[in-house]
């Protein structure tokens, strides 16, 4: 029998912990779901004979060996920043890891200590990292394969409300973390394109946008996500003149959110003293330069010519000029605005989220241009079985059962750009109408 640990059981984990039970009794596997709350584990195991809840945590060096050593593969559902104590004892008791989050220079550091332990610390197995560089490796492969010569890739992802439940002016809702939202694309994305290497700093970010259109859903903002450079090594596409990856929202979500950046409002590294003691105009007013004028008045004035009506209507929507008092106290400008946000953005009982993926590569076949555009559109069922958290965990889920079944023997950090993960995750995913539509151009 099998040992599976499963560390955290928040909002992404719901279609994870549900697949890895399902297939406990016929795999053989015992389960361990643990996190700070009990009630949440116990929520989503619902009593089944092969799982074992626990309060876990992170933070107990003593608890957390003790369980990594019972288990023959942990899964983390942590924050990224917390994955790398568990990985190391994942080394340590040479127990194999699967996890949703980027690879950090710190996990990539441990490589060669875990092909030596002889185990797998697979990351970057969920959405966006995760079924992107899955279904883009197919594509390429098929394309290198064929003699194929890629001259652009570009591939874009979004966490969106889907259409019958968007009655709000931003057209999103929280379907993952609220604080990932907040801090999103603070550092500097870059990419290349046309062969010039292209940098985008945050305060920037969400003014320089394209525009993507999806089949029969329309138009989206889509904005740089990240560093998109180095992923050509692991797609073997070092020399693309072309490749960027991004994130899609709404159209007009971008232009509004950049008011809270130019604000200051995201900022996450500093408290500001007694915030309790403010209401959300007086915490706007604060940021704004002295002025007689109504604070609405200031704002327009300070953005300028980036103020516009639809924006203007998108802030007031939210409340930022409302005498309403800021609940948290000492908080940083960041935690006050997820705040407000997830009480505006939150899922309501009976909406529904949606995931939407498209890739586009650009190639030379036989000295004939190409294009392939590759897309994804995956809604949610529920508040629990969100399309997030069907993206993010049935890829893990499933790469944990091939690891388990001894069909996946790479070793060392890896993220699924290899056949041997790629092709019978994604042909799994289908069967739960996670597939790509395609069509060349």
């Amino acid at each position: 029998m099998k040992n599976i640990l499963i560390i955290g059981a928040g909002r992404s984990a719901s279609s994870l912990i549900k697949y890895i039970l399902d297939h406990s009794i016929t795999e053989n596997w015992n389960v361990t779901i643990g996190d700070i709350s009990i009630d949440l584990v116990k929520q989503k195991t619902a009593n089944h004979t092969n799982a074992r809840a626990i309060v876990f945590d992170i933070n107990n060096d003593a608890q957390r060996e003790e369980e990594i050593k019972r288990a023959d593969i942990v899964i983390s559902m942590l924050p990224a920043s917390l994955h790398l104590n568990v990985a190391k004892d994942c080394v340590r008791f040479k127990k194999h890891l699967a996890t949703a989050s980027y690879v950090s220079k710190e996990m990539a550091e441990l490589d060669a200590e875990a092909k030596a332990a002889g185990i797998i610390l697979m990351n970057e197995i969920g959405l966006d990292p995760g079924i992107d560089h899955a279904s883009a490796m197919k594509v390429i492969d098929h394309i290198h394969a064929q003699g194929g010569e890629l001259t652009s890739f570009k591939s874009y992802c979004g966490g969106l409300v889907a259409p019958e439940s968007n009655d709000n002016p931003w057209g999103y809702k929280f379907s993952w973390n609220p604080r990932n939202v907040i801090l999103a694309g603070q550092g500097t994305a870059q990419y290349i394109e046309n062969g010039e290497y292209k940098y985008i700093p945050y305060n920037r970010l969400f003014t320089q946008i394209n525009t993507i259109e999806i089949d029969a859903l329309g138009k989206f903002d889509a904005y740089a996500n990240r560093d998109s450079l180095s992923y050509r090594k692991f797609y073997n596409i070092q020399n693309i003149p072309t490749m960027l990856r991004g994130t899609l929202r709404m159209p007009g979500y971008c232009k509004a959110w950049n008011v809270f950046v130019k604000l200051g409002l995201t900022d996450d590294t500093y408290k500001i003293e007694a915030s309790d003691k403010l209401t959300y105009r007086q915490l706007l007013d604060a940021f704004l330069p002295a002025s007689k004028q109504p604070t609405k008045d200031k704002l327009i004035a300070f953005m300028g010519n980036e103020m516009h009506a639809d924006i203007l209507s998108k802030l007031e929507w939210v409340g930022i000029f409302e005498d309403t008092k800021i609940k948290l106290a000492n908080a940083s400008p960041a935690q006050i605005l997820q705040d407000l946000l997830e009480e505006k953005w939150k899922l309501q009982e009976h909406d529904k989220d949606m995931i939407v993926m498209q890739h586009q590569f650009d190639f030379s076949t036989n000295g004939k241009s190409k294009k392939i555009i590759s897309s994804l559109v995956v809604k949610g069922e529920d508040q629990t079985y969100t399309a997030m958290a069907k993206t993010v965990g049935l890829p893990l889920a499933i790469t944990t059962k091939l690891i388990l079944q001894g069909k996946i023997n790479a070793r060392g950090v890896v993220i699924p750009t290899i056949k041997e993960i790629y092709e019978p995750v994604l042909a799994e995913l289908e069967s739960f109408g996670v597939k790509f539509e395609e069509k060349e151009i």
